[in-house]
C-alpha cells in the first residue's frame, strides 16, 4: 500500500444544540480531515482533535502543523504492507495521537478500499449492530436534564450517561433515578475532581451507576487505582489511557475496572486492538467512546466497535443529534431496539460522503502529493 496523496481539511460544523461538559460549553466543532489516495482509490480520517486545548493538549491547530510538517512526509509516497504498519513509522516523532490517528485511520480505510472489504472485516470485527449509548451535557437545570433523558430513552437508547462536575453530581443522579427508577446510567467527570473528592464521589455508590468514567486527572493512574479502593462504583478510563502500555498498567494496578477506547486518542485502529485485546485478556469489558464527530468518524467508530471485547454501549449516537445536515449521506441513524447499523455503502468506511457539504464547510485545505 502506498499513499501517493494526503490532503488536509479545516472544518467547521454547527452543533444541533449546544453540549456543555466540566470543560465549557461548545456550540460548534472545528475538525480536521485527512484524505489519502493511492491506487485509484480514497481513503478518510477524522481527528478528533478539538479548537481548544482542554480535552488534550492537542488541538486542531497543533495537528495541522505536526501531520503537514512531520507526519504527511513519512508517510506519503512510502509503500507499507498493511496499514498496522503506520504507526510505529510515525514513532520518531513523541506524542501527537490525535493527530497520528487521523492519518492512520485514513490509511486503514484506503487499504479497505483497495481489498474490497468493509473497515470492519480488515479490523478483525464482526459487522454486527452495535449497541449504542446517549451523553447528555450539562444542563442549565435539574428539570431540563430530566426532560432530555426522557426525550433520548424515548429516542431508543440502551444507556444514558451524563456529564457532571462539582456542583453538578449527586443531585443530578439522584434526580434521574428517582424519575427513571434503574436505568442503565454513569456519569463522565472529564477529570474534574482530585483524590481529596473521594468520599463525596462515594456517595454515588447508592445509585448503581454502570460506571464513572475519569473523575480525577487527564493522565492519572496511580490515584484513580486509590479512588476504586475506596468506591464501589467502577471506575472507567478516558484520558489517562493513551497507549496499551498505560492501559496494561491501569488494568494491572486495578485503577479502573471498564475501559474506554477512542481511536484517535489512541493513535489509530493499530493501537486500539491492542487496548482491547489486553483488556479482553484482563476480563476488562471496553466501549466506545465518541468526540463530537461527524458521520466520517462516526462510521469509523461503529467498524471498530464490533470487535468483541466492545461489550458495552457506546457513545455513537445518530447524526441527527450533532449535526443536521451531516457530510455523509445517508445519516448514521438508531434502529428502534438501540443499536446503530455499521455502514454498508461500498467498501471501507461505507459511507457516501458529500462533497457541496464538504466543501461548504471547510475553512482551509493543502494537500501533499509524492514527487
Amino acid at each position: 500500500m502506498r499513499v501517493e496523496r494526503l490532503e488536509l481539511r479545516l472544518l467547521r460544523l454547527p452543533l444541533v444544540r449546544h453540549f456543555e461538559t466540566s470543560f465549557g460549553r461548545s456550540y460548534d466543532r472545528h475538525f480536521l480531515l485527512v484524505r489519502v489516495d493511492g491506487g485509484g482509490h480514497t481513503g478518510w480520517g477524522e481527528c478528533v482533535a478539538e479548537h481548544n486545548p482542554y480535552y488534550s493538549s492537542e488541538t486542531t491547530e497543533t495537528a495541522w502543523h505536526v501531520i503537514s510538517e512531520f507526519l504527511a512526509p513519512l508517510v506519503v509516497g512510502v509503500d507499507f504492507a498493511h496499514p498496522r504498519d503506520i504507526f510505529p513509522a510515525l514513532a520518531r516523532v513523541r506524542g501527537h495521537f490525535m493527530a497520528k490517528g487521523v492519518v492512520e485511520m485514513a490509511a486503514w480505510d484506503l487499504y479497505a478500499r483497495q481489498h474490497q472489504q468493509p473497515l470492519w472485516q480488515v479490523l478483525g470485527g464482526t459487522g454486527r449492530p452495535v449497541a449504542s449509548g446517549v451523553s447528555i451535557g450539562i444542563q442549565d437545570s435539574l428539570d431540563e436534564l430530566v426532560d432530555r433523558v426522557r426525550i433520548e430513552r424515548d429516542a431508543g437508547y440502551q444507556r444514558v450517561k451524563i456529564k457532571i462536575k462539582p456542583g453538578w453530581d449527586v443531585d443530578a443522579v439522584e434526580r434521574i433515578r428517582g424519575a427513571f427508577g434503574g436505568i442503565p446510567l454513569m456519569v463522565d467527570a472529564n477529570a474534574a475532581y482530585s483524590l481529596a473528592d473521594a468520599a463525596h464521589l462515594a456517595r454515588l455508590d447508592a445509585y448503581d451507576l454502570m460506571m464513572i468514567e475519569q473523575p480525577l486527572d487527564y493522565d492519572d493512574i496511580a490515584d484513580h487505582a486509590a479512588l476504586q479502593r475506596q468506591i464501589a462504583t467502577p471506575v472507567c478510563l478516558d484520558e489517562s489511557i493513551t497507549s496499551a502500555r498505560l492501559a496494561i498498567q491501569a488494568l494491572e494496578t486495578g485503577a479502573c475496572r471498564i475501559i474506554n477506547i477512542k481511536p484517535g486518542r489512541l493513535g489509530g485502529f493499530a493501537e486500539s486492538i491492542r487496548v482491547h485485546d489486553a483488556c479482553a485478556a484482563h476480563g476488562v469489558p471496553v466501549w466506545h467512546g465518541g468526540m463530537l464527530e461527524s458521520g466520517i468518524g462516526r462510521a469509523a467508530n461503529l467498524h471498530l466497535s464490533t470487535l468483541p471485547n466492545f461489550s458495552l454501549p457506546g457513545d455513537i449516537a445518530a447524526s441527527r443529534r450533532y449535526y443536521e445536515p451531516d457530510v455523509i449521506d445517508p445519516p448514521i441513524d438508531l434502529l428502534p431496539d438501540g443499536t446503530v447499523p455499521v455502514p454498508s455503502d461500498g467498501p471501507g468506511l461505507g459511507v457516501r460522503i458529500v462533497e457541496s457539504r464538504l466543501e461548504q464547510a471547510t475553512l482551509r485545505r493543502m494537500e501533499i502529493a509524492s514527487s
